[in-house]
Parts: structure tokens; sequence; C-alpha cells
């Protein structure tokens, strides 16, 4: 009996059991339409994860900060001395060390780096728009900027007193449009140490989109708007204080090379991040909720092969005769268990290939209904997207699961003795 023949057989030895069939079928359509799903999630929203990955910076970039002392020591070490040299920010919720004109120089020293952007941390009054309305403001970095993703306008010029706006911000500043806020001049009101106020008037160039990983929250200046910003909040001292900087984004020449350089960023009390660092707690959290997800869908699969097992198992009971009569005509064991084989990879296809079917359809009509509804705050985010390979994976693993489900029952028929399987009652 030729492959063909087998195959033609197996499929319709599959339906002489209707009802036993379609319930085993409809166990395995549970599992394969979970991991549709869930796998559809994954491939939507590392996708989404990596497609405005850029609202956090340059992706060949390294964003440097000094390494706190306050929690090196053991417990018991009491407090750190106090070293005059040493310089810190205040953000507003308290201080931070700040990183220093050396530290600048030392990261510009490491091989692999080919350039240093110091970041200041400024801490402005308030936002005043063109009618006299006055918001509450926190200034993002101007490397944020860099690859964002716009709705409207363009990116700063890193050497104008320019600025780039969230999409949430545009209405709520009195701009009927985001087009309609570009071009306009708003103030920002800034204190210096003194306690003396003055407002900077400023441009805005662009409108950013809102992002999953909360990016594009705050307004985004100018290089040169940060650094005049951040020389006034310094003036109205007796004498200069030495410039500090709350951030340094080091740009990396191959970031292959970046576990090294972090390395000797550590070995110079510095610690380096990059934006997979920055992002590595989001995709295992995303990752882990899959898992999780995923393991239901096992579940099922499992009870499922049991139900290939027993299915299988009654079929075999009910055909010994036939397994007998076709042994008896020369059928081989090999070819016996082939085609019980065949009749459990036939199930396991009909169950995966209707529950991907489905899952893919339910998650695509989903996506959009929530595209439009309440994900339209975070544009150009799919919660489900559908990789044709992944797809066809999970189809193939659940039919193998089915084959290996197959093996004790055709296995049994294949060492069916011909002489008592054609006593058989």
């Amino acid at each position: 009996m030729k492959f063909v023949d087998l195959l033609r057989t197996a499929v319709g030895n599959t339906f002489r059991s209707k009802a036993r069939t379609i319930l085993t079928v409809i166990a395995i359509f549970i599992g394969a339409f979970t991991l549709t799903l869930t796998s559809g999630i994954g491939t939507g929203v590392n996708n989404y994860i990596d497609k405005t990955v850029a609202g956090f910076g340059d992706q060949n970039t390294i964003y440097v900060q000094k390494a706190s002392d306050q929690n090196l020591g053991a417990e018991d070490d009491g407090p750190q001395k106090y070293d005059p040299e040493e310089s810190s920010v205040n953000t507003g919720f308290g201080s931070i060390d700040a990183l220093t004109a050396k530290d600048i120089k030392n990261i510009k020293d490491i091989d692999g780096i080919t350039s240093v952007d110091p970041m200041y941390m400024v801490m402005p009054s308030y936002l005043q728009t063109p009618d006299g309305k006055k918001f509450q403001l926190s200034l993002g970095m101007p490397s944020d900027a860099e690859n964002v993703q716009l709705e409207a306008g363009e990116a700063p010029d890193r050497d104008e007193d320019e600025i780039l706006i969230p999409a949430s911000w545009a209405d709520s500043l009195g701009f009927s449009s985001d087009d309609d806020a570009l071009g306009k001049t708003v103030s920002i009101a800034v204190p210096n140490a003194a306690g003396d106020e003055k407002t900077f008037d400023v441009t805005i160039t662009g409108v950013s989109q809102a992002s999953l990983a909360g990016t594009a929250v705050n307004p985004v200046p100018s290089s040169s708007l940060t650094k005049k910003l951040y020389d006034y909040q310094s003036s109205g001292t007796p004498q200069q204080a030495p410039e500090s900087y709350a951030l340094a984004v080091a740009n990396v020449e191959d970031m292959s090379d970046a576990g090294q350089i972090k390395s000797e960023l550590q070995d110079e009390g510095m610690l380096g991040l990059t934006v997979e660092d920055q992002l590595g707690m989001f995709r295992a959290v995303i990752n882990g909720i899959i898992w999780i997800l995923n393991s239901f869908a096992i579940i099922a699969l499992l009870a499922a092969g049991f139900g290939i097992v027993n299915t299988l198992l009654m079929s075999v009971q009910e055909r010994t005769r036939e397994i007998g009569l076709m042994k008896a005509m020369g059928m081989s064991g090999g070819k016996v268990f082939g085609l019980f084989s065949l009749e459990a990879i036939f199930i396991g296809f009909l169950g995966s290939a209707i529950g991907a079917a489905v899952g893919v359809a339910t998650g695509s009509v989903i996506s959009s209904i929530l595209s439009d509804g309440l994900l339209s705050s975070l544009p150009g985010l799919s919660l489900f997207l559908f990789d044709p390979l992944k797809t066809v994976l999970i189809i193939l693993a659940v039919m193998f699961i089915a084959f290996l489900a197959g093996t004790i029952p055709a296995v049994r028929a294949a060492r069916q003795d011909p002489i008592t399987a054609l006593r058989y009652e």
C-alpha cells in the first residue's frame, strides 16, 4: 500500500466515529486557538516596542550616570564620608550624584566611544501659552527627540530655542490640531539660585506620538535651549558653581563593545545603560505574562493528547479483526503503525489548523476594535500581530504532539497477531 493510499485510508477511518473525533478535535482546537492568540500578543507588543524604541533614544548610545555610593557599603558601615569634589543635582525630589567635567573627559577617553553629550537637569516653574494660561512643566532630554515618532512637524534644531510637545498636550495648550501647534511660541519660566524668575520664548517645531512604554510624556527641548535654561538656573550665586550633569549620552561605534564599555564605566564609578537595558524589565514582564497564558494552552493540548490516545485505542479495539485481515493479506506491521499514526496526525492537523485560523481571525478583529477604541492613544500598536511562520510552527507542533499521542495505539495495532485478531469477536 502506497503512502497516498495510507493517507486516504487514514482520513476515511478518522470519521468512522464522528462524535468521538469531533470532541477530540475540539480539545485540540482550544489549545491551538489559545497558543495562536498568545503568540499574536507577544509578536504585536514586541513589534510595537521595537518600532517605538527610538523614543528612549538611539540604540547605538549608552546613557551614563554617576553610580551612587550610598548603598555600596554594608549596613553596619555607617554613613559615607563627604567629598567636597563630588557634585550633586537637585531634581525637585532630592539630590542625586552628578557627573562632573572630569567624568565627561573620562567617558570620552574610553575606547569605542565616539562622542559624549552631557545632559543638564533643568527644573522650570511652568509653561505659559500665548493666551496666558500656565501649566506645570517637566522637561525631557534633548536626546529623546533624535528618533522619536512624530504626529506632526519635525524634531527641534539643536542650535535653536525650540521644543517638541506630546500629542496629548496640543489641545490643552489651546491649539485646534497638531499642525496648528507648529510654529507657535510658548514661554518657559525658570527660577535661578537667588529666587528670581525669568521667562524664555521657545518655538514648537513638532508634536510627538504617545507610546506604550511611556515615552513622549514630557516636552523635549533642544540642546541649545536646555543649556540656556540651565545657565540661568545656576546663576544668582556669589561665585560660579562648577558645571554638573545629571546624565551623559555616549555614542558608541560598535554596540558589541557595550559590555566592555559598561565595565570600564563601572571602574570609573559610573553606571552605563543601553536602550535594551532600560526596556529589559518591560520585555521580561510581557514575555512572562505570555508564557503564563501559553501554559494554559499547553495544558489543553496535553488533555487533547489523552483524548487522541483514547480515540485511537478505541479504534484499534473496534477494528481488531480488520487489522488482522490487513496483516493476513500481507500488510506489514510498519504500515499498520503508519496508518494509525497518520490518523493521529490528521486529527491534530484538523484541530490545530482550525484553531489557528479562528485565532488569527479573532485576534485581527479584536486588534482592530481596540486600535479604534481603548488603544487609540497609542497609534501604531496592533495588540495582535500574527507571524505566518509562527502560526505554521504552532500547527506543526500540535501535529507532532498528536503523533506522539498516537504512538501507543499505533504500536498496539502494529503488534496484533493476525490469527488472534481474526478470531476476535
